[in-house]
C-alpha cells in the first residue's frame, strides 16, 4: 500500500533533479517541502461533489425513538456517547474502525471520532447534536498532506449530507472538547473509546454516573425493534450461505487447513455484509474441543468433525451466531453420531423452553438436563441425575451456558443488571442463541479413548416471539440425517 504518512513532495523530486528545477519553498511551514507553486495548483480545479440527493439512512426513525428514551431516563443531564477513534495496529497502520455499538444504535452512523452530544433543554427533554468531520478542507491542503486526509483515506459526507442522513444537526467535531469543557451541569459519558472527550470531561463525571448510562443503553437492546430483527434475519441469511460455501469448498480445505474455511466464509461475510461478527471458530479434529479456537492453522481430515461457528455482520453492525458440526467426510462416525444426536436432543429441549414468560436461564436448565441425562447413561459421570446437576459435575463436558443474548453485539447487552438479564424473563422481541455442547478433551482420562477429541456443539438464533419462538437460522439443517443429506447435496 501506498505510504499515508510521507506523500512525495517537492523536495524529494528536487533531491533527483536537483539542477533541472529548483524548487520554491512555502515561507510559512505549514507543510514544509511544499512549493507555493504546487500548494495553489491543488486548491483549484475540483469539481463540486455535495451530495443533494440524499435519503436518510433506514434506521433513522428508530434512533430517534431510542434518543427520546434515553432522554426520558436522564432529564436535565448532558449526554455524551462517542464513536471511538482510529486504533494503530502497527506504526503507521490502523485496524478496521468499528463504532462503538453504544453510538452506532442512538445516530445510524459509524465514522471514527464522533461524538453524540445530548443537550438538556430548559423546558425538558434534549436537543441532540452529531459531532463529525467535515470534508477535508483543500484550501489548506488537509486533504491531500494530512494522512486522514481524503485523497488517502476516500470521501466523507459533508456536514450538511450528514444531517440529510441522520436526522440530527450536525457540527464539526474539532469543536467538541472546547464546548464539552465549558459544559455546566450534570454530564454522563460512555467510557473507553475516546480519550479526547473523557479529558474534555474530566472533573465533570464519575465513574458510577457513567456506568449507570451504560447499563442502561445495554438494557435498552434488550427487546429488539421490527428494523433490528430483520438486520438479524439479514445476517443469518448471509451466514447460511457462508456455511454452504464452506460445504462446497470443503475438499480444498482437506488440502489445506482450517485458514481456507475462515478464508471461505468471510468472503461471504465481506461479500454481503460489513464483515465477520467475531473471529470465526474453524474447528476440525480435536481443535473442536476447545471453546474459542480462532488460530485455525490446523489440518482438515476426513473421518473427524469440523466445528464451525461463524456469523456475518450487516452493514448496520448487526451479526448472527451460528454452529453446526459436520463430518469432514460427509457421512458421521456411529460415535460420533451418538454424541451429536445427544447435543441435538438438548438443543431441542432448549429451543422449546424459549417463551414469553419464561425464565431466561430456563432454556440452560433444559439443555442441561438432557445432557447429564445422556452422559450418566453412557456411564461418563455417577448418578443420579438430580446429583449430577446440583453438584455442576457435568460441566467438565458441557463447559460453558446454553446461550447469550444477540444483537449489535455478538453477546450483546453484556453490561445489564443480573436482574434485568440472566434472572430476568423472557419478552418478544428478545433474540438469543441456543448452543448446547460436549466437548471430550484429547487428555481426558475420565472418559474412554475413542471419545478423546470429538467436540460438538450445535447453534441457533432464536427470536422470541408472542407465542413462542422462531429459529431464525432454521434453514441449516440440524439433525444428523439431515446434515449428512444436506451435505451430499452441496458437494454434488
Amino acid at each position: 500500500m501506498a505510504d499515508q504518512q510521507t506523500p512525495e513532495t517537492p523536495d524529494e523530486q528536487a533531491d533527483e533533479h536537483a539542477e533541472e528545477q529548483p524548487v520554491k519553498q512555502r515561507k510559512n511551514g505549514l507543510y514544509p517541502g511544499v512549493s507555493d507553486e504546487l500548494a495553489e495548483n491543488m486548491r483549484s480545479g475540483w469539481a463540486d461533489t455535495e451530495l443533494r440527493d440524499l435519503t436518510p439512512v433506514p434506521q433513522a426513525a428508530r434512533t430517534a425513538e431510542r434518543r427520546a428514551r434515553l432522554s426520558a431516563r436522564f432529564p436535565g443531564e448532558r449526554l455524551v456517547i462517542p464513536a471511538g477513534n482510529l486504533k494503530t495496529r502497527s506504526n503507521d497502520t490502523e485496524y478496521p474502525f468499528r463504532a462503538s455499538v453504544e453510538y452506532a444504535y442512538l445516530t445510524g452512523n459509524q465514522t471514527e471520532d464522533g461524538v453524540l452530544v445530548m443537550e438538556p433543554r430548559d423546558g425538558g427533554g434534549h436537543d441532540a447534536v452529531l459531532y463529525l468531520l467535515p470534508r477535508s478542507d483543500r484550501e489548506n491542503g488537509e486533504f491531500w498532506l494530512d494522512g486522514q486526509g481524503e485523497l488517502w483515506v476516500g470521501r466523507r459526507h459533508s456536514l450538511a449530507e450528514a444531517e440529510r442522513l441522520y436526522g440530527l444537526p450536525c457540527q464539526d467535531v474539532r469543536t467538541v472538547a472546547a464546548a464539552l469543557r465549558e459544559a455546566r451541569g450534570d454530564v454522563r459519558t460512555v467510557r473507553g473509546y475516546d480519550a479526547g472527550v473523557e479529558a474534555a470531561l474530566r472533573d465533570k463525571t464519575t465513574a458510577e454516573r457513567d456506568e449507570a448510562l451504560r447499563v442502561f443503553l445495554s438494557e435498552m437492546r434488550l427487546v429488539k425493534d421490527e428494523f433490528e430483527i430483520g438486520e438479524l434475519q439479514k445476517a443469518v441469511d448471509s451466514t447460511v450461505r457462508g456455511f454452504e460455501d464452506v460445504v462446497r469448498e470443503l475438499d480444498r480445505a482437506e488440502a489445506t487447513s482450517e485458514r481456507y474455511i475462515e478464508g471461505t466464509f468471510f468472503r461471504r461475510a465481506r461479500v454481503e455484509g460489513n464483515d465477520i461478527g467475531y473471529g470465526s471458530i474453524c474447528a476440525a479434529g480435536p481443535h473442536a474441543t476447545t471453546l474459542h479456537w480462532v488460530r485455525n492453522d490446523g489440518p482438515v481430515r476426513s473421518g473427524e468433525l469440523l466445528l464451525l461457528d461463524a456469523g456475518v455482520e450487516t452493514h448496520t453492525l448487526y451479526t448472527a451466531d451460528v454452529t453446526r458440526t459436520l463430518p469432514v467426510g460427509g457421512r458421521f462416525t456411529d460415535l460420533q453420531r451418538k454424541i451429536y444426536d445427544a447435543v441435538y436432543e438438548a438443543q431441542e429441549a432448549g429451543i422449546a423452553a424459549v417463551r414469553p414468560g419464561a425464565k431466561y436461564l430456563d432454556f440452560h436448565h433444559a439443555a442441561q438436563r438432557v445432557l447429564t441425562e445422556k452422559l450418566v447413561a453412557w456411564g461418563l459421570v455417577e448418578g443420579p441425575v438430580e446429583r449430577v446437576l446440583e453438584l455442576g459435575l457435568q460441566r467438565r463436558w458441557t463447559l460453558h451456558g446454553t446461550g447469550h443474548m444477540l444483537g449489535m453485539d455478538v453477546h450483546d447487552c453484556a453490561v445489564a443488571r443480573r436482574e434485568a438479564y440472566a434472572e430476568g424473563t423472557l419478552e418478544p422481541g428478545m433474540c438469543l442463541t441456543v448452543e448446547p455442547g460436549l466437548y471430550f478433551q484429547p487428555d481426558d482420562l475420565t472418559v474412554p479413548e475413542e471419545y478423546r477429541g470429538i467436540g460438538v456443539r450445535i447453534e441457533d438464533d432464536i427470536l422470541v416471539t408472542e407465542d413462542g419462538n422462531r429459529n431464525l437460522s432454521a434453514a441449516l439443517p440440524r439433525r444428523s440425517d439431515e446434515v449428512e443429506e444436506w451435505m451430499a447435496r452441496l458437494r454434488g
